[in-house]
């Protein structure tokens, strides 16, 4: 895993002033060190300049990059953020076509399928990339990003230059990009997030590259296409043979993303997914003799504090426990306080550059810097509740027959602390139908398909779209910002295209949540915790931590430099501050509640002020 930036001007040469743009790579790279602090490079051509910070996981000798390949009056150069799970396959192949290789790394695999086979040699890797690929031959630079979007990669331009990086702050190292925000970048803060619009970056004029989408810019030349996307199709194999393509496509994934040339460890909640994934990659290194790592996380005094609701029903420690002895793990029990979840709410705002899950991202990041002391390399659960139909609103009449998001369906909760003029500025009930419309036009459905299988592929793809990209999202700032390599092996793309089209009484049987996974799984775990009901990622229930919210938006009302001050009113603040909290009915999602809210606004404060953001 690593870093990546530059930029390209086919109008441009910037050899001519080579110092002052090694200078700008070199302050692109700095911004994004701790994606990659295990080395850097630049690479610099007459219209195209390229960064790189690397986190070494494959070929920790001689995989840097940039990686130039030249052949007679040919130059291409990449960078590459990501990893190839079938990378051994395809060295074989191109091995087998002549090629030669002078490293042991998946990027040089890359860059060689390409200069042989073009840009549709993409369709071939399995994995989570983000790539920049300069070719002198046609003097093109192509960007590349992975079929679900797991490696961020966000882009602008200005005039002729096209400047690119893994993370928004790489951007504002170029000159001539600047962090301003509009009335739409408000409704994005406001109206959607933690979550924002795919294929935007919030700020004004800056995009995210989408999934599985290839951009490339010549000289006088721009286009844009889609190397995947996601299809319907009839689904046509026995229940009996679903649960066994299902059971071998997710053991597969799971091998192949236990790729490393250093120790991997899992993540272990002690729910399905989590122990699923734990479960193969602990049998499979016990042919080996080796032991595997895994973590689990809480907060310092939760079970005190716990209350069971219907999105938190149970505690994780007991079922953690269960697979521990299952498996046979090393594992550790991570703790989280107060005082570490506050300190790393504004960390979590400079990993990710925006606001984001307020305490839910703040403790995964310091989760994660835990895990690193002990490995750089983990495997999640993530994504399984949003391809197998695991959360609540999947199974939900009231979510079934709301036009709107199903993890947050009124925008109530979220004008509660705004000022009135800017409720009435920004129209976000408007923006949030925009843009749940948007997506719900864009399904791929059946003409065949009932008017509830139809819904139901919506509220798959709406989860697609944009829950699991926050969650992706979260992931990959909370662990790179650590140099800690998280991977999905859940969200390989050959299990979402047979999984989209399994119809939900295959995916949900008998009314069993996640019943097609569990049935795929049973031979792996345990009976409880395989039918254990679904508990999500864990928050803190310390009454102190929400004084300690309280507390904190309090001062930041008070302080008349605060930025935030403009948009929200003291007296609604006051207001809501003084009522009781309501775990039970989030505004986000299952796990953003009112103590949440608070942590957000404090975000927003200090993402305003730190990027020193101009409002227009």
């Amino acid at each position: 895993m690593c870093g990546i930036a530059g930029f390209f001007n086919p109008y441009t040469n910037y050899t001519n002033e080579s110092i002052r743009w090694k200078n700008v790579l070199d302050n692109m790279n700095r911004a994004q060190i701790r994606r990659g602090p295990d080395g850097l490079g630049t690479f610099l051509s007459s219209n195209c300049g390229l960064a790189h910070v690397r986190l070494a996981i494959i070929d920790l000798k001689t995989g840097q990059q940039p990686l130039i390949k030249r052949e007679a009056n040919r130059t291409c150069a990449i960078v590459f953020n990501g990893e190839i799970y079938n990378m051994p396959e395809l060295k074989a192949e191109l091995i087998l076509e002549g090629a030669s290789f002078d490293t042991t790394s998946d990027t040089e695999v890359i860059i060689e399928g390409y200069m042989r086979h073009g840009k549709d040699y993409i369709k071939k890797l399995n994995g989570i990339f983000a790539i920049a690929l300069w070719d002198s031959s046609c003097g093109k630079l192509s960007l590349f990003r992975d079929r679900l979007g797991v490696k961020p990669l966000f882009y602008t331009q200005v005039g002729d230059t096209v400047v690119f990086a893994s993370e928004i702050k790489g951007l504002f190292e170029h000159p001539d990009v600047e962090p301003v925000i509009d009335r739409e970048g408000l409704c994005e803060i406001f109206a959607l997030g933690p979550a924002k619009s795919y294929g935007k970056g919030v700020f004004r004029g800056i995009n995210e590259v989408l999934p599985g989408q290839c951009l490339i810019w010549g000289k006088g030349t721009f286009r844009s296409e889609f190397y995947w996307q996601l299809e319907s199709k009839p689904h046509t194999d026995s229940y009996e043979v679903t649960v066994a393509k299902t059971k071998w496509l997710v053991e597969d994934s799971v091998k192949k993303q236990m790729l490393s040339d250093i120790p991997i460890s899992t993540f272990l909640s002690g729910g399905v997914d989590s122990s699923l994934v734990t479960a193969i990659c602990a049998k499979e290194l016990d042919w080996h003799d080796i032991k595997l790592n895994t973590f689990s996380f809480d907060f310092k005094d939760n079970a005190k504090h716990f209350k069971a609701n219907a999105f938190q029903p149970s505690e994780d420690r007991p079922y953690v426990e269960k697979m521990v002895n299952h498996c046979g793990t090393n594992h550790m029990f991570l703790e989280c306080t107060n005082k570490d979840q506050f300190d790393c709410l504004f960390k979590a705002v400079d990993a990710r550059d925006l606001p984001c899950m307020a305490d839910v991202e703040s403790s995964m990041l310091y989760f994660c810097s835990l895990v690193k002391e002990h490995n750089k390399v983990t495997l999640t659960g993530e994504c399984a509740d949003e391809i197998f139909g695991g959360y609540p609103w999947f199974h939900s009449d009231v979510a079934f027959n709301t036009h709107a998001f199903p993890w947050s369906q009124s925008m109530v909760p979220r004008q509660v602390l705004l000022d009135d003029a800017l409720i009435g500025e920004l129209n976000m009930e408007e923006y949030a139908l925009a843009a749940y419309e948007k997506t719900i036009n864009e399904t791929p459905v059946l003409a065949e398909d009932s008017p509830t299988e139809k819904r139901r592929r919506e509220i798959a793809y709406l989860n697609l779209r944009w829950f699991m990209t926050t969650l992706l999202d979260r992931m990959d700032r909370t662990s790179m910002y650590n140099g800690l390599e998280a991977r999905v092996p859940l969200a390989d793309h050959r299990i979402l295209e047979y999984i989209f089209n399994v119809p939900w009484s295959m995916k949900c049987p008998d009314g069993t949540v996640k019943g097609l996974l569990r049935h795929a799984a049973k031979d792996f775990l345990p009976h409880d915790v395989l039918y254990r009901k679904k508990s999500p990622y864990p928050k803190t229930y310390d009454p102190a931590y929400e004084k300690l919210m309280s507390d904190q938006l309090k001062e930041v009302i008070a302080d008349c430099t605060s930025p935030i001050r403009t948009l929200l009113d003291s007296k609604k603040v006051h207001t809501f501050i003084d009522s009781p909290s309501d775990y039970g009915k989030p505004w986000y999602g299952q796990l953003m509640a009112g103590p949440q809210m608070l942590a957000y606004m404090l975000q927003v404060n200090y993402w305003l002020k730190k990027y020193k953001i101009r409002i227009v």
